[in-house]
């Protein structure tokens, strides 16, 4: 007799945000750690490495709880696509755990590195943790990185909504995750400049609790000293609700349904599966 598949349970669905969103941090902060300690690498490195890690949490968490590895997104799944209000919670903060884990495995295994290049451990590397304005350097204010991760975010959302749309013309083959990922390389890539394409509240702030309780006592600030932690949890989840309700409104609710296309129009592979079903 076959076995009936096991339900995960929240508890299960929590371990797979924990385990995915912590595959993703040991990429994406490790590569930053190798190219600002050890000066190996440079931002296209970083934007792959990121976007990689993205990839490669989502397949391992997928097919358990979602893979949302973002507060962003589990809220702006609650906002407009039914996700469970009860689990914003629970998700966000095995996210932000799983982030934090990840960020001390990458602090204790570049502590040599990384004191060698910044002994005092200064704003110089408090980068490879956590996002700054302008990353550190670049004449950017805190408003400007605010306004910047409300669109980086939306950006994500809009397109994460766009991919896994099952009504629209999803990537086939489970290569979801690795389309996923493509987007926030070509995220880094081109919205990176002006707070580091965080554009999500875990990453940031996991990581950034990370770096505080090991020795980068201005972790919470940014090079001005304003106390800057806030901008990268409170601008993505804003962009993250304005990019999906972007999406529900320009693209989701014109969408047909599972009905027969009319005629003149070719169906997608998606529409001729779904007709089969309901002449079935």
């Amino acid at each position: 007799m076959a076995t009936e598949p096991k339900i995960p349970g929240l508890f299960g669905e929590l371990a797979a945000e924990f385990a995915g969103t912590m595959i993703l941090i040991l990429f994406g902060v490790g590569v930053v750690a190798q190219v600002a300690a050890a000066g190996i690498g440079d931002h296209d490195s970083i934007a792959w490495a990121w976007g990689l890690g993205v990839t490669l949490g989502v397949y391992v968490a997928a097919r358990i709880s979602g893979a949302h590895l973002n507060p962003a997104v589990t809220i702006a799944l609650a906002v407009f696509k039914g996700f469970s209000w009860r689990k914003v919670a629970p998700y966000s903060i095995a996210q932000f755990l799983g982030a934090f884990v990840a960020a001390l495995l990458v602090r204790w295994n570049y502590t040599e590195v990384l004191h060698a290049a910044d002994p005092n451990l200064t704003i110089k590397t408090q980068g490879v943790f956590s996002t700054l304005p302008g990353n550190g350097t670049l004449p950017v204010g805190e408003w400007g990185a605010f306004r910047d991760q409300i669109i980086g975010t939306a950006i994500l959302l809009f397109l994460i909504l766009a991919l896994t749309d099952t009504a629209s013309t999803p990537p086939l083959a489970n290569l979801a995750p690795f389309i996923i990922g493509l987007v926030v390389v070509a995220i880094g890539m081109a919205w990176g400049t002006n707070a580091g394409y965080a554009i999500n509240p875990a990453r940031d702030f996991g990581p950034r609790l990370a770096s505080f309780l090991t020795g980068y006592g201005g972790a919470f600030r940014d090079q001005t000293g304003y106390l800057y932690f806030w901008i990268p949890i409170v601008a993505p989840i804003l962009g993250g609700i304005l990019g999906a309700g972007l999406y529900q409104q320009l693209v989701g609710r014109f969408l047909p349904s599972a009905e027969p296309p009319e005629p003149g129009r070719v169906p997608t592979p998606r529409e001729e599966e779904n007709v089969e079903v309901n002449r079935g």
